[in-house]
């Protein structure tokens, strides 16, 4: 699953950014799933911004990390994104929630996922995860 002929990340921002997520991880807030995710979303200045899935008794309530490293990054002023890396005990891709919250600002994000060894499972664009993404285009405003 993984697309090679994405945008490579340098060693240097992969590094950066995977252990911002891992760091992150560390912090998940999962008594019910067990299942933590860590999240680092980096801005077009190079700011990153790392977050964690936070579940609640009210399920729907739960938020994943990935929006929460979103939910920040935009509560600082910040529209525009490049990289975001996630991590995962096996390397999952981002919900579609998140996709659709994420394309809001950059559908040509580049996503990177990882397991917990650090083993790269997937390289691609948020485009290529949502393809035909609906948007404000879509909107008579």
């Amino acid at each position: 699953m993984t697309n090679e002929s994405i945008a490579v990340v340098t060693e240097s921002q992969q590094e950066v950014l995977l252990a911002a997520a891992l760091g992150a991880v560390q912090h998940a807030h999962i008594p019910y799933s067990k299942y933590a995710v860590g999240a680092a979303l980096q801005a077009a200045d190079g700011t990153v911004y790392a977050g964690c899935n936070i579940e609640n008794a009210s399920y729907p309530a739960g938020i994943c990390a990935e929006r929460v490293a979103l939910v920040k990054a935009v509560s600082e002023g910040q529209r525009r994104f490049e990289r975001l890396v996630v991590v995962t005990s096996n390397g999952a891709l981002p919900c579609g929630i998140c996709r659709q919250m994420l394309s809001e600002f950059c559908p040509a994000l580049l996503v990177y996922t990882f397991d917990m060894q650090q083993n790269r499972r997937f390289a691609g664009s948020l485009a290529d995860l949502l393809p035909g993404a609906f948007g404000p285009d879509q909107l008579s405003v």
